[in-house]
């Protein structure tokens, strides 16, 4: 898994559909301080990522305590996180000019993966909005520092090296 953590004051999305108008089947999802996540899924992640992963995310220190040091977490601080499943994080653009997403996950495992993922930042207490997997999202934010991570388990996760 790939994901783009960014420290915000607040983040908004909601659902284009083919007209080009709001899908008023979406119901437009908003968070106040937290982390707005975009989310890519490979087809070789699976549970112990999605372990792995959650953990990291609920106990990353980037918020700042009382003197100013980046020292608490998004459960510190009683933060939100609005995740958006995302797989042009897995784009390849070593050849070319058109990126190549072969990398990133088959839609049933991805969307899955990405719900479970969601599931288990819930289990820690913190509260998560979602967007729509596979839509056409607009995504409004203040990246607050700004404050952005990347995290990519397929070299940060400690058995994958």
């Amino acid at each position: 898994m790939r994901i783009v953590i960014q420290r915000v004051s607040h983040a908004s999305v909601d659902v284009v559909n083919e007209l080009g108008t709001l899908d008023p089947t979406f119901e437009p999802q908003q968070i106040g301080p937290g982390y707005m996540i975009l989310v890519g899924v490979s087809d070789a992640d699976g549970d112990a990522e999605v372990s792995w992963l959650a953990h990291k995310v609920l106990n990353l220190r980037v918020f700042e305590d009382e003197q100013g040091k980046m020292n608490r977490s998004i459960q510190d601080i009683g933060g939100e996180i609005l995740s958006l499943s995302q797989f042009t994080l897995y784009a390849d653009v070593h050849k070319g000019n058109r990126p190549s997403f072969i990398k990133a996950g088959k839609p049933e495992h991805a969307d899955i993966t990405w719900i479970k993922f969601n599931e288990a930042l819930r289990s820690g207490g913190v509260p998560v909005r979602e967007g729509r997997f596979g839509a056409h999202m607009r995504v409004g934010l203040v990246n607050d520092g700004p404050v952005t991570i990347i995290v990519d388990t397929e070299t940060d996760m400690p058995h994958k090296k």
